[in-house]
């Protein structure tokens, strides 16, 4: 046993290999790539030969580790909650099908949106699949949490969802490890037709995993991760989820006089639950989050001996904090210390020198003479084009919604529409939408930009390096309408003719704007 400082994703990291992990599959996403860079970092899994490359988007590494696990194998697919999104599909039938070798799906939440669309719970998405779900309240769950899902996971034959928050993905502490297991030895399920879901098999199957739901409620009152500790006050009881958890017992300087459940496995532990419910006389849900927990014991009349973010005792969004919970129990709160005047907020604006300002300031006046134009972004760096000096977007919604929002004004006569995406978020999921332009000759202009990188979530390899023209020839887009420049100040004036020309066009036209992140640049 050795003891390490480790990120909240480190730590689940290594838990999944000291497990047995046979493959990782994962979209880069915050909080959660560090997961995956971890692995890929990793003498151990180098040695071990363990799969460690980034897939084109979470629905494919989903199916990926679904395939490792039908041949018996242990896989860990990773995504940030958005992410779960696009995996929904083959997650939910993951469900149904079930697992053979040890399957983990990580989701890892984003509550305050500190880089994301919405702070949706992942947690909602267990419920929904019938799966079992791990939520860590320390760095040591995580890398415990890892060997106990991969082996649930196999007795139960099905896959477990364990979901991170950004506050415990991105903090350290220090982790004991426990000595490596070997990986399994591929073995193909007992009942391979199970993995074969025409109605009457998925029939049979989804009556499997709703029996299953007894077996999965007793794992979860058993379950180490919930824990029950005595108070001797109980005019309150306090539920607290994750890393909650941590902000309760600093709340009361570790000396709580209520009676507290912590939560740490879903589905919520019955007995224990029953019994807090007997001993007190209210109860305060302390969830990182959405209300899930709240939700479900409020009922829908709203039982009021239950508070928390629909009550109105915590706030409704957002993460919570030390503060938060204070007030909420009605503690005394600290004077707060206000910050310093040197320090000043500061937006966040693209790199000196980044290749999307050159794109940006050729679009900008090739526009100058449509003032009804519309610019439909994407995720990405260049989602920042929305901020001055430029902007230049009208939109960013989710990975890929450039084109087919544009396709989708353009249908409703808005002229001219054009669409920003970068070239790792096209193979992750514009690839579509630029298929249903081609097929209709869409009256579009779509930008592509190309850095080389996936520059976001810290310059991860792009799967469509060096492909993307092909993969537009391939789709259908017209050679002719297929257009190449350097964005550098001095071709500025060759680009905005390009675009000018392209925007003109009443049809489909891509233009791919290539110059590389000067940040992999620096890395070399």
């Amino acid at each position: 046993m050795s003891e390490n400082l480790f990120l909240g994703d480190e730590a689940l990291a290594q838990g999944a290999l000291d497990a047995g992990l046979s493959g990782c599959y994962a979209y880069p996403g915050t909080p959660s790539t560090e997961i995956m860079e971890y692995i890929q970092a990793s003498p151990e899994a180098a040695a071990r030969g363990v799969h460690r490359s980034w897939s084109s988007n979470e629905k494919v590494a989903m199916e990926e580790a679904l395939g490792m696990s039908y041949a018996g194998k242990r896989a860990m697919v990773c995504m940030k909650h958005v992410g779960l999104n696009v995996a929904a599909d083959g997650f939910v039938n993951a469900a149904v099908t079930g697992s053979n070798g040890g399957l983990l799906v990580v989701a890892a939440d984003d509550p305050s949106m500190h880089s994301s669309q919405n702070e949706q719970d992942s947690r909602f998405y267990a419920q929904f699949a019938l799966i079992p779900c791990l939520e860590p309240s320390s760095q040591q769950e995580a890398y415990n949490m890892a060997a106990d899902a991969f082996n649930w996971s196999e007795q139960y034959e099905t896959p477990l969802l364990l979901r991170l928050t950004t506050r415990l993905s991105h903090s350290r502490a220090n982790i004991c490890t426990a000595p490596a297991r070997a990986e399994n030895r591929r073995r193909e399920p007992s009942n391979p037709r199970r993995f074969t879901l025409l109605p009457a098999i998925a029939k049979q199957n989804y009556d499997r995993l709703c029996a299953k739901q007894a077996e999965f409620a007793e794992l979860s009152d058993k379950s180490p991760y919930n824990l029950y500790y005595e108070g001797q006050d109980c005019s309150l009881g306090i539920i607290c989820t994750g890393i909650a958890g941590n902000y309760v017992q600093e709340a009361f300087a570790g000396k709580c006089p209520h009676p507290i459940l912590k939560i740490s496995h879903y589905p919520l532990p019955q007995k224990k639950l029953a019994r807090l419910l007997a001993e007190c006389e209210k109860i305060l849900v302390v969830e990182e989050g959405m209300p899930f927990v709240e939700t479900q014991l409020r009922g829908p009349l709203g039982d009021p001996r239950i508070l928390g973010r629909l009550s109105g005792a915590l706030p409704r969004s957002g993460e919570l904090n030390t503060r938060l919970v204070q007030a909420a129990c009605g503690l005394p709160l600290p004077p707060l210390v206000p910050p310093s005047p040197l320090v000043l907020n500061r937006p966040p604006r693209l790199c000196d020198g980044c290749p999307h300002i050159n794109t940006y300031e050729a679009l900008n006046q090739a526009l100058r003479d449509y003032p009804e134009a519309r610019v439909f972004g994407d995720i990405g760096c260049y989602t920042l084009g929305a901020l001055p000096p430029f902007n230049a977007i009208s939109s960013c919604v989710d990975m890929g919604a450039s084109i087919a929002m544009a396709k989708g004004a353009a249908d409703a006569g808005l002229q001219p529409a054009i669409a920003v995406i970068g070239d790792s978020t096209f193979t992750h999921s514009g690839m579509t939408g630029l298929l249903d332009a081609v097929w209709e000759n869409s009256p579009i202009t779509v930008i592509i930009v190309d850095n080389f990188t996936t520059a976001m979530t810290g310059g991860q390899t792009s799967l469509g390096y060096g492909k993307i023209e092909n993969i537009c020839l391939g789709l259908g887009v017209a050679p002719e309408h297929l257009r190449i420049f350097t964005p550098l100040p001095k071709q500025h004036d060759a680009n905005v003719q390009v675009l000018r020309e392209e925007i003109a066009y009443p049809g489909l036209s891509v233009v791919i704007a290539r110059r590389e992140c000067l940040q992999t640049i620096r890395k070399k």
